[in-house]
């Protein structure tokens, strides 16, 4: 196999598994909110995801040797990955976890995953960056997929899916940036420094807006500590090592299947039953990803 093909093929499959740690940390992170409020819950879970990739990145800082000639620039995009991708990922899960108080999880998971969308529009906005047609078809039936599967209800804003949109265009900003910065920086460092500072902000706006409290914390640690190690940890580290490999649109598409394996999980763990439009929803999103997974002929000049 192509060398890039391959490359490619792993950043994919990684992004996958990203989407079905978050997938499934999704019903946790829904059931937090009954305990705890909203940014001392994300604060709390962005400390223990610092916490366990700090440990990571001292680890492998130790036992990885880098040319001395790369080594300032490739700290320098690390720091500035780090701060960079560190505020979108805090702005985004602050919103949406403030978000998911007052809307429903259908609804939730759908605006949220608009980023799919979100994503290649800015790039072409703002990085003239053009796409195939087979791109925008995949993009097209992945948000037709996404509406089938979360969308139950009447389609009307209020003021918590107003939260989630703002949300996923902060998250489509992360995606961006971890795509930018995932293959001049060290991806683990990234992930750390982003998790330190998406704790830091959270922290600060959780002591001004809230009453963080350690009872709530503890009410709420099942919660915490699997949204904490592996949607936080696991998850965002896994993304940014993903994107190394994989443009921008593509890994939102994959990274959207989140949705889908929420829907899954419910269904095998909480034995919920999955009605024929959410499937529907499901098996488009599946062929959109493939769709978008095929390669192109190149055009012979």
């Amino acid at each position: 196999m192509d060398p890039v093909k391959k490359r490619q093929l792993i950043g994919s499959l990684i992004l996958t598994l990203t989407a079905v740690i978050w997938g499934t940390a999704f019903a946790f992170q829904r059931s937090g909110v009954d305990r705890i409020e909203p940014i001392t819950f994300t604060a709390s879970r962005m400390t223990l995801s610092a916490i366990a990739v700090g440990l990571v990145a001292l680890l492998q800082r130790k036992t990885v040797s880098v040319d001395v000639s790369k080594r300032k620039e490739a700290r320098s995009n690390t720091i500035a990955g780090g701060v960079s991708c560190g505020f979108f990922l805090a702005s985004a899960s602050i919103l949406q976890q403030m978000g998911i108080v007052y809307t429903s999880a259908g609804k939730a998971g759908f605006i949220t995953a608009l980023y799919v969308l979100i994503v290649p529009v800015i790039s072409i906005i703002f990085f003239r960056k053009r796409y195939s047609f087979i791109v925008w078809i995949a993009v097209a039936m992945g948000v037709a997929g996404m509406y089938l599967l979360c969308m139950t209800e009447s389609f009307r804003l209020n003021y918590g899916d107003t939260l989630i949109f703002f949300c996923a265009l902060l998250f489509s900003g992360h995606i961006l940036c971890c795509g930018y910065f995932g293959s001049k920086g060290d991806s683990i460092q990234i992930s750390a420094i982003q998790l330190v500072i998406t704790a830091l902000i959270s922290w600060i706006l959780a002591f001004l807006t809230e009453k963080p409290s350690l009872q709530s914390i503890v009410d709420a640690i099942i919660p915490i500590l699997y949204c904490g190690i592996m949607s936080g940890g696991v998850g965002y580290t896994l993304q940014v090592v993903g994107q190394k490999f994989t443009d921008p649109t593509v890994a939102s598409l994959l990274m959207s299947l989140e949705s889908v394996f929420a829907a899954i999980a419910g269904a095998v763990i909480l034995k919920e039953r999955m009605t024929v439009r959410e499937l529907l929803g499901c098996i488009i999103m599946f062929i959109a990803i493939i769709i978008v997974q095929i390669p192109m002929p190149k055009k012979h000049v």
